[in-house]
C-alpha cells in the first residue's frame, strides 16, 4: 500500500486539482514547492499529518464529475491549453492591473506608501512572465510538440540546440520560484488581498485582480511544475 505521507504535494494536485483547496486552507504551496512530500511539509509547518491526509481523502471521495483531469492529457493537448488559457489570462490582465495600481500610487500613495512596493513588484512580475511565457512558446511548447509527433509517429527525436528538454524546464522552474516569492510578497502587502477600509472602488477592484491573477499563476505553474515538464522529460529518454 501506498505510503501517502511519502507522497508530493504536487502529485496530489497533479491527480485531482480538488487537493489544491486543502493545501491552500493549510498555507502550503502546491505550484513553485509542489515536489515536497506530505510529511515533509507537514513537520515544517506544525501540521498534523494524519489530519491533512483525512481532509485530502474527504475531498477526493467527493463526486468528481464536474473536475478536469489534466493528468491524463496527452503533453501536446496540455501545452496548448497552457498557451491559450493561462498565457492569455496573463497577457490580457496585465494592462488594467498596471494602470489601477499606477492610479491607486499617485490617489492613496500619500496614505498608503505599500501601494508603491506593490506596483513596484507588479511591475517586475509583468514584465519578467512576458519573457518567460515568451521562451515557452518559441522553445519549449514546440519541442514538447515535437516529441509528440515522434511519439505518435514512432520515430527518434534529434537532439535539441539546448541539449535536453531538462535545461529550459529548469530555467523555467528557477523563474516560476521567482514569481512564487513576489507574489507571496504582494499577498502580505495587500493584507492577503484585503483593501483598506479607505479604499475606493478603483482599490477594491485592484486587489480582487490581484487575487485572481495570484490564483491563475498557481494553477498555470502546478500544471506545468507538477505535469507538464516531469511527463516532458520522461518522454525525451524514450525519444532519444
Amino acid at each position: 500500500m501506498e505510503n501517502l505521507t511519502q507522497k508530493s504535494i504536487g502529485a496530489f494536485v497533479a491527480d485531482d486539482f480538488r487537493t489544491a483547496n486543502v493545501f491552500q486552507k493549510y498555507g502550503i504551496d502546491f505550484c513553485c514547492k509542489g515536489g515536497r512530500s506530505v510529511e515533509e511539509v507537514c513537520k515544517k509547518n506544525n501540521i498534523s499529518p494524519e489530519e491533512l491526509l483525512t481532509d485530502l481523502q474527504e475531498i477526493t471521495t467527493q463526486n468528481n464529475s464536474g473536475t478536469i483531469d489534466y493528468n491524463a492529457w496527452p503533453l501536446d493537448l496540455l501545452a496548448d491549453y497552457i498557451e491559450k488559457t493561462h498565457h492569455r489570462y496573463v497577457e490580457n490582465n496585465i494592462p488594467p492591473l498596471l494602470q489601477y495600481l499606477n492610479k491607486l500610487c499617485k490617489v492613496h500613495g500619500a496614505n498608503h506608501p505599500e501601494l508603491f512596493e506593490i506596483f513596484e513588484n507588479f511591475q517586475a512580475s509583468a514584465g519578467e512572465l512576458t519573457a518567460h511565457m515568451k521562451k515557452e512558446e518559441l522553445i519549449l511548447f514546440p519541442f514538447v510538440r515535437k516529441m509528440m509527433h515522434n511519439k505518435l509517429a514512432n520515430t527518434t527525436t534529434e537532439k535539441p540546440h539546448f541539449g535536453t528538454v531538462e535545461n529550459p524546464i529548469a530555467m523555467m522552474m528557477h523563474e516560476h520560484d521567482t514569481e512564487g516569492e513576489r507574489f507571496r510578497t504582494i499577498a502580505t502587502l495587500t493584507n492577503n488581498y484585503n483593501p483598506p477600509a479607505d479604499a475606493c472602488n478603483t482599490y477594491r477592484v485592484a486587489f480582487s485582480l490581484l487575487k485572481d491573477f495570484e490564483a491563475d499563476l498557481h494553477k498555470h505553474i502546478h500544471l506545468e511544475n507538477n505535469i507538464l515538464f516531469p511527463k516532458a522529460v520522461a518522454l525525451e529518454k524514450t525519444l532519444l
